[in-house]
């Protein structure tokens, strides 16, 4: 099991910037998948972006794409979602995730496939 803890949420206006951090620790994570899903009040969790925490291969929703950008730190074992461009839309909570790749490099992207969850943090953007 990983235990993951999210860190870098809060409020910011249309257009801004947040960098989301995830502190993975528990195990050796060079064969497993790192993610980051949200979910907005009424609706469901939904993917946003994952990254093969050995080969480095990104995964993003259409949504996010050119918007978002997941990166990792093998020493430090953290997985960061830089957040530009903000839209009101992307108020959610946001969680990182953990679970074992399928594939050699490859990326996951369904909630079922991620057996690890940190506790979420919210990010609110005003209009």
């Amino acid at each position: 099991q990983v235990q993951l803890v999210e860190s870098g949420g809060g409020l910011v206006q249309a257009g801004g910037s947040l960098r989301l951090s995830c502190a993975a620790s528990g195990r050796t994570l060079s064969t497993y998948v790192m993610g980051w899903f949200r979910q907005a009040p009424g609706k469901e969790r939904e993917f946003v972006a994952a990254i093969n925490w050995w080969y480095g291969t990104t995964n993003y929703a259409d949504y996010v794409k050119g918007r978002f950008t997941i990166s990792r730190d093998i020493d430090a074992n953290t997985v960061t979602l830089q957040m530009n461009g903000l839209k009101p839309e992307d108020t959610a909570v946001y969680f990182c995730a953990a679970g074992p790749q399928k594939y050699t490099g490859s990326t996951r992207t369904e909630a079922a496939d991620f057996g690890s969850w940190g506790q979420g943090t919210q990010v609110t953007v005003s209009s």
